[in-house]
């Protein structure tokens, strides 16, 4: 029977994993476990309690002021004392670009554990955009010897490279199964939003655009565009509302504040469970985010999705259409959410086009194929 660990530490990577990891744990002939290193604490213990996961085993890296040197090392330290001293798989499953991704594939390796890489070959081309998740990616492909890659561009990235073709295999991105395999199941908002107006918004079906910002290359002038420009959309358009899930982080909390606290139709909340983010992208009019994930699941709802990033590594989304990339920039926001607002014709024709992410197979795939192995 061959050893399986899947392991995962941020919330993003518990979303796009959760499915595979559930139905990884149904599937005969294949002895899985699960680890999480806790690089998100409270975030992370959403999505496994949400999706009813438990993992075998936690890091618990975890800790205040932290920055990515002391993640790196405690991850190292903590994967190879698991693999030497608990359990040691025959085959490692990471998922993306974070810390988590990096870390534990390089562990891996140190001890002699093949890697699969979920997520595979997604590029910007720029090491320092996004910072460091481009640098994370570009390793773990050096490391791994499997290589999940969602679409034809994340497979065509990894041949450029030199990647062994045979250890490519195109499975769609499994952060559609997650998506589809949870909005099936939600119902209403949970509890924790009833001091908040999302849930009359949506009642009352209120038109509103969903926020979200916490990329590291936006902080300081970038986050001051950005609110910058959501001000003076909200103050053009009383009409429309503008909810903002607030990240945690200081340096988003600080200009976020100072500059849209007191508008009427600006919303600022705290972070959102995903079965609340879910639903929140479900009846939004459109998503305004510097996230990477969101640029797959959006579309997926038929939701038009405006990136403040200068670079995306899902150049699929923007070459069909359901993506625009408009950065940081104070008048590109503005130009890009308005035209939305004012052209319907346009809207509606963004909202319908077709999601190039997947169909919601790539569990299946990618568990067929190690099945095979």
């Amino acid at each position: 029977m061959k050893k399986i660990l899947t392991v995962f530490g941020t919330r993003p990577e518990a979303i796009k994993m959760v499915v595979l990891a559930k139905k990884l744990n149904q599937s005969s002939g294949l002895d899985h476990k699960l680890c999480v290193t806790g690089q998100h604490r409270e975030m992370l213990d959403q999505v496994l309690n949400l999706f009813d996961l438990q993992p075998d085993f936690d890091l618990n890296i975890m800790q205040h002021g932290q920055d990515l040197s002391d993640v790196t090392s405690r991850i190292l330290i903590g994967m190879r004392n698991l693999f030497r001293d608990e359990w040691k798989p025959d085959l490692v499953l990471v998922h993306g670009d974070t810390s988590t991704c990096f870390t534990t594939a390089l562990a891996a390796f140190y001890s002699g554990v093949k890697v699969g890489h979920v997520e595979a070959g997604l590029r910007t081309g720029n090491m320092q955009s996004p910072f460091p998740e481009e640098a994370n990616r570009v390793l773990v492909s050096k490391i791994a010897n499997y290589h999940f890659a969602p679409t034809d561009t994340n497979v065509q990235n990894l041949l450029d490279e030199g990647v062994d073709p045979k250890s490519i295999i195109k499975t769609g991105n499994t952060v559609i199964d997650s998506l589809l395999y949870i909005s099936k199941k939600l119902i209403s908002f949970s509890s924790k939003l009833e001091r908040t107006t999302l849930p009359k918004l949506v009642s009352e079906n209120k038109k509103y655009i969903l926020i979200t910002g916490h990329r590291r290359e936006n902080f300081g002038d970038g986050f001051i565009q950005i609110c910058e420009a959501i001000k003076e959309l909200a103050l053009a358009n009383p009409h429309f509302y503008f909810v903002y899930p607030v990240h945690l982080n200081p340096n988003v909390q600080k200009p976020v504040n100072r500059l849209l606290k007191d508008l009427d139709n600006v919303q600022l909340i705290e972070p959102l469970e995903y079965q609340d983010f879910v639903l929140a992208m479900k009846h939004c009019y459109l998503v305004l985010t510097d996230s990477g994930g969101v640029q797959e699941e959006a579309p997926s709802l038929g939701k038009p999705v405006l990136v403040m990033r200068d670079t995306t590594e899902r150049p699929e989304a923007v070459t069909a259409g359901t993506v625009q990339l408009v950065g940081a920039n104070k008048e590109n926001i503005i130009s890009g959410v308005q035209g939305l607002i004012d052209n319907q014709t346009f809207y509606n024709k963004m909202t319908k086009l077709h999601n190039p992410y997947g169909d919601g197979k790539a569990v299946n795939k990618i568990i067929d194929y190690l099945s095979k192995q």
